[in-house]
């Protein structure tokens, strides 16, 4: 059966797919899952946080979360596809679901960052059109920061 795509509006602690995000982001990231539940609980503080997931037999292998950084700012988070998943372009279809709904929602820039430990993902950043903008010391090491300029749909 092929992946079913969807957006969770609101990924909140009580919804039914909080936990298995979490457990994909462990195993994608290398973080810990305290440390994963303590970003996403203090973003939820500061304002939704939206999830684009993949599904395949009812499990969650694939994420894309993100969150407005200011209006007309948005900021693309966290993300990955489950290692037994990847290479099928998975990350890249959840990259393009999250850029459209963007464009729908009149943001006009799209920031994320990255490390060069996962090439992959920096790789397809810049495939899909984001300028690396600067680095800044991280928590892990030098972070990579990259931005897109959103154009309306045509």
């Amino acid at each position: 059966m092929a992946p079913a795509f969807y957006l969770v509006a609101n990924l909140l602690p009580e919804s039914a797919e909080y936990g298995q995000v979490v457990e994909l982001l462990v195993a994608a990231l290398e973080s810990t899952a305290p440390e994963l539940e303590a970003d996403l609980r203090y973003q939820q503080v500061r304002g939704p946080v939206q999830a684009w997931l993949t599904l395949a037999d009812g499990n969650v292998i694939g994420c894309k979360l993100g969150y407005e950084r200011k209006p007309g700012h948005y900021y693309s988070w966290l993300g990955g596809v489950h290692p037994d998943f990847r290479g099928r372009g998975m990350a890249a279809e959840l990259m393009c679901r999250q850029h459209a709904w963007c464009r729908a929602q009149n943001y006009r820039r799209i920031r994320t960052q990255t490390y060069n430990r996962w090439r992959a993902m920096l790789l397809l950043n810049l495939r899909h059109g984001f300028d690396i903008i600067g680095t800044l010391q991280g928590a892990h090491g030098l972070t990579i920061v990259l931005e897109k300029e959103l154009l309306p749909a045509t």
